[in-house]
């Protein structure tokens, strides 16, 4: 149920919406391209609460209309449509209440933003190193499906197809707020190809993903940052790279460091290692702040060890299980082909409840 505080909220956002159609009409406006931006953005962020309200409404006028009927006409037939009618506007009354309670609340100021996704092979060896590349798989399969763009940022692969880290940028609109509950350990339950006696083995993989974090976000000075220039590494032949292309960046205040090789051009592989080393300086400098908020706060990833999980993938059973929602799915192949969202779905549904929890407590 809509709360008087919670309507005061929405027509105050209402007004404000309406105030800055009137200053897009400005012609002073117009002329500000930094000024119309601003506004353009915050129209942009009210939008659809609004609109939500303005439908509300609309319908508690209806429905306020149809029970003035029911309780004073005395024709049969006009009762028994105006019951009807307030039978179906009490559920979209219902339902539009329960959309405005999730939009306002706090939104995550990276969601909409791109993303840097690490996969890392944890406990188990090969068999972890594999499952790294099952995982590279499965996002980006989910990527293409929505028409997301993936570019390597750096990969360190094994010879038989495994890959101990490898390092993605994710390009689309709402990248982040889809993906970012991947993030923790993730567990795998198969029989590796090398075992003879079919026992299966137990291995993890970290995965961690971080909003792109652009230059106003995170200060990084010239003076603070040391660059090396290095041969990309390969598996030999014609492959490896004559000149030295990789670029390994260490951020001097806090030893984070990122490295790119992927590219044959040096002056990209410095444009890409920038990005995840800005992305990481960001994600350290949040940690932080969240630290200092709540000391319960459980690292992002984990340590890669087999007992901490977020989600298990059983190859003899064929299923996932997400160990945060209690969800299992018997469709393994599908999920590592990229059919995701059904985890992903009920992650983020987790994390609106938990808001409202905290909204509503």
């Amino acid at each position: 149920m809509v709360t008087g505080a919670m309507l005061d909220r929405l027509q105050s956002l209402s007004d404000r919406f309406a105030e800055i159609e009137g200053l897009l009409a400005r012609p002073e406006i117009a002329t500000d391209p930094a000024r119309l931006q601003e506004l353009a953005k915050e129209r942009a962020s009210l939008e659809d609460v609004v609109g939500l309200y303005e439908r509300y409404e609309s319908v508690a006028r209806q429905l306020e209309d149809a029970r003035a009927i029911l309780e004073a006409g005395d024709d049969d037939d006009l009762r028994a449509l105006a019951h009807e009618e307030v039978a179906s506007l009490e559920s979209q009354r219902d339902a539009l209440e329960d959309r405005m309670r999730l939009a306002l609340l706090p939104k995550d100021r990276n969601d909409e933003k791109d993303v840097i996704v690490e996969i890392r092979a944890g406990t188990g060896g090969e068999e972890a190193a594999l499952f790294v590349a099952d995982l590279y798989r499965m996002y980006s399969r989910y990527a293409q499906g929505h028409g997301w763009k993936i570019e390597i940022m750096d990969a360190n692969r094994t010879g038989i197809g495994g890959i101990k880290e490898i390092v993605l940028m994710v390009r689309g609109a709402g990248a982040y707020s889809r993906l970012k509950h991947e993030s923790g350990t993730h567990r795998v339950q198969r029989v590796p190809t090398t075992e003879s006696s079919g026992r299966i083995h137990t291995s993890a993989a970290t995965v961690a993903v971080l909003p792109e974090a652009e230059e106003v976000d995170v200060e990084i000075r010239p003076e603070d940052i040391q660059t090396d220039i290095f041969h990309a590494s390969g598996h030999g032949g014609q492959n490896v790279q004559k000149v030295a292309t990789a670029v390994r960046i260490t951020h001097k205040p806090t030893g984070i460091v990122a490295t790119c090789q992927d590219e044959s051009s040096q002056h990209k592989n410095r444009e890409k290692a920038m990005a995840v080393l800005r992305a990481r300086v960001l994600a350290r400098e949040v940690e932080r702040r969240q630290r200092e908020t709540t000391e319960a706060r459980r690292a992002q990833v984990g340590s890669g060890d087999r007992s901490e999980r977020v989600r298990t993938y059983n190859f003899p059973e064929r299923r996932v299980t997400d160990h945060r929602v209690r969800l299992t799915l018997h469709n393994l192949d599908a999920v590592l082909d990229g059919d995701v969202e059904a985890l992903i779905e009920a992650l983020i549904q987790r994390e609106q409840e938990m808001n409202l929890e905290a909204v509503e407590a």
